[in-house]
Order: C-alpha cells, then structure tokens, then sequence
C-alpha cells in the first residue's frame, strides 16, 4: 500500500516538470503575445493641383438704372422686356413740345440779338466819327461803346439758351447707356415722369462677362495674394454641382482683391471675372468658386489614418525599419475628398498605418500587411 502511494507521488512531480515543457514563456515566466497586425500604405509625394473653395455671390459686370432727365410724359417706348440692347438704341420718348418751343425762342433771340448788335457796331461806328470832331460828347460815344459790348454779350447769352433747348430736346429721347440686356419697363406710356424722380424707367445689365465676388479670410489669404503677384491672374473655376464636383464650362480668372480687411468679419473681398455667353450665371446667384492656386509636391494622407488630439492637432502613426510604430504630427494645407494634403515633415517611402493603428502605441512593435482600398 505503502509503496502504490509512493509511484503515486512520483507520477504527479514527473507531469508538474515535464508536463509544460512545449509552452513558450516570457522573461517573467509569462506567455508572449504575438506582434499585433496593422495595414499600412507608402507614401509618395506627388505633384497635387492646390485649390481652395470659397463661397461666391455673381455681380453684373456693368448695370446701369435708365432714368429721365427732364420732365414730361412718356409717348413712346421702342424695346422689348427682357431684349439685348445697344449702347446709344433709344428707348424711350418724352413728349417735346414745349422743348422744341424753347428752342425756337432761342433761336428768334439769337436773331434779335444779332440784328440789335448790327444797329449798335453802326451806331459806334457813327459816333467815332461825330466825337472826332466834337460833334457829340466824349461820354455819349463812351456810353455807345458800352451798349455794342452789351449787344455782343446778348448775343452769347441767347446761343447759350439754344444750346440748353437743344440739350432738352434731346434728353426727351432716352437712349441706351450701355450694352446689356434690359428689364423690364417700370414705367408706361402716359406716365409723367421728372429729370429727378426716384424711380428708374429700366434697368440694363451687362452678363457677359460677369463678376464673382468671394469671401476669403485667414492666413490663406496671404498665400494667395503672394501667388497672385506672381502669377496676375489664377484661374478660377465654378462648381455647379458641389455632390459631384461638376464645373461650370467656362474658366475665368481671379484678378483683383481688397486692399483692406473688414474688420467685423476679418474677411477680404475677391473679384474673379468670368465668361457667361449664355448668360446662364445671373447676379445675385450664390456659387461656390474654385481658386487655383498652383501645383505642389505633396503627400495625401488618408484621413481615416489621422487622429485628432485634445488639442486639436493631428497624429499619425508610422511603422518603421524594426516595425517599431511612430507617432508624429502632421499639418494638413487642405483636403481633397478623403485625404489630407501634407506638404512638410513628412516623406516619400515612410509606411502609415491606415488600419488597425487604435489597438498600438509607440513603440510597440507589429506586423504589418499592404492596406488594400476598398
């Protein structure tokens, strides 16, 4: 009995020290854990098209309110609502009566004007000869003078009254001031309209070309005037359909901006110019427009990769030669689609962890797989 227990106890100390032999153990003694798997990319620095989107409003290239200039009834209107008109088309007509018998008082002053200065040069001329030999007094040959020299300036004052008649009668036919196309008519015939009413008669407006004005504010600003002295002019493109980043057709350019920044919104004003041939972009129509700003070599960091700190700030995380993982800080200039531009600090064949980057540290090491987009 004595010697079953005893082959018992030896039995059970051999499968205590032998029995784990197989297992591997830590320096502790403790199971080793394999290296975690992560999917990396490498990155590339590539020439990337630097754009920046900014909200627009559409402005009339040139926009002028058509208004009268004297008084009087409207007796005729010569356009159609909503036509292309020409620069000097007349418009409007105003009845011209009473300008035209100003005008012709004018004219008969003149005449008189005219034949009274004929009867005073005579008269002068009389009076030289008489004075010569003390036939009339020194003072009345000086008051003749003084009376031809007031016939002369009677006669500049009845033509300055013809030209103002013919001013008139002119201003009763209300033309075009400019190219555009023209709204619609807020007066109608038999209307008393007045050289100073409020109301404009039509407004017409140039849409081609057109203005956009945009709204930029930061430190991007400064960017983009420095390329703008570079370059005089960066292209500008429309998007008509922000879900799939459709352009408009035409191209314009950029070509003014504010010199001051207004100090409510800390924004500036940009002007870009742009084509409308068929007069489809319309003022007052919000877009959002597409600066241009050059090419850059820089590098796309998915932005499923980042991760976004207290501060604000964005880390990645990088593998490297000993598949030891890396943290560093990136600072993105902009986006495009899914991923961030990164200009600096960062280089071509460095390997990102884009999956699996939540369950490492620095310092830990891994086994890295090629990440495969979907």
């Amino acid at each position: 009995m004595n010697a079953t227990r005893i082959c018992l106890a030896v039995l059970f100390l051999s499968a205590s020290v032998y029995g784990c032999s197989d297992t591997t153990t830590g320096s502790q003694g403790q199971p080793q854990q394999p290296a975690p798997t992560v999917s990396i990319m490498i990155l590339e620095k590539q020439s990337v098209d630097i754009s920046m989107d900014l909200p627009g409003r559409v402005t009339p290239f040139k926009q002028s309110q058509v208004r009268p200039q004297v008084d009087g009834v409207i007796t005729k209107r010569f356009f159609e609502e909503g036509a292309q008109v020409k620069q000097g088309q007349q418009l409007y007509q105003i009845d011209d009566a009473r300008y035209r018998a100003q005008l012709n008082s004018a004219h008969a002053d003149v005449k008189s004007a005219l034949a009274n200065q004929k009867t005073m040069q005579a008269k002068a001329a009389r009076y030289k000869d008489l004075v010569s030999r003390n036939a009339v007094s020194k003072q009345e040959y000086d008051d003749v003078i003084a009376q031809n020299a007031q016939a002369n300036a009677n006669i500049s004052v009845a033509e300055a009254k013809v030209t103002v008649a013919k001013v008139n009668v002119d201003y009763t036919k209300v033309y075009a001031p400019i190219d555009g196309q023209i709204s619609r008519s807020y007066i109608t015939e038999g209307a008393l309209v007045t050289g100073n009413q409020a109301q404009q008669l039509a407004t017409i407006t140039q849409l081609n070309p057109i203005y956009v004005d945009m709204q930029e504010s930061g430190a991007a600003i400064l960017e983009l005037r420095r390329e703008m002295q570079q370059k005089q002019a960066l292209p500008v493109s429309l998007l008509v359909n922000e879900t799939s980043n459709e352009l408009y057709s035409q191209q314009g350019q950029l070509k003014f901006s504010e010199v001051t920044i207004d100090q409510s919104t800390g924004a500036i004003t940009l002007r870009a110019i742009m084509p409308n041939p068929d007069g489809i972009l319309l003022p007052g129509l919000f877009v959002k427009a597409r600066v241009h700003v050059g090419s850059k070599d820089a590098v796309l960091v998915p932005q499923r990769a980042t991760m976004r700190q207290a501060d604000g700030s964005l880390t990645i995380y990088l593998v490297d030669a000993n598949n030891q993982v890396i943290a560093k800080k990136i600072n993105p200039i902009k986006s495009i689609g899914s991923d961030y531009v990164v200009t600096g600090n960062l280089d071509s064949g460095e390997q990102l962890i884009v999956t699996g980057y939540q369950k490492v540290k620095p310092g830990a090491t891994v086994n890295a797989v090629p990440w495969v987009t979907n």
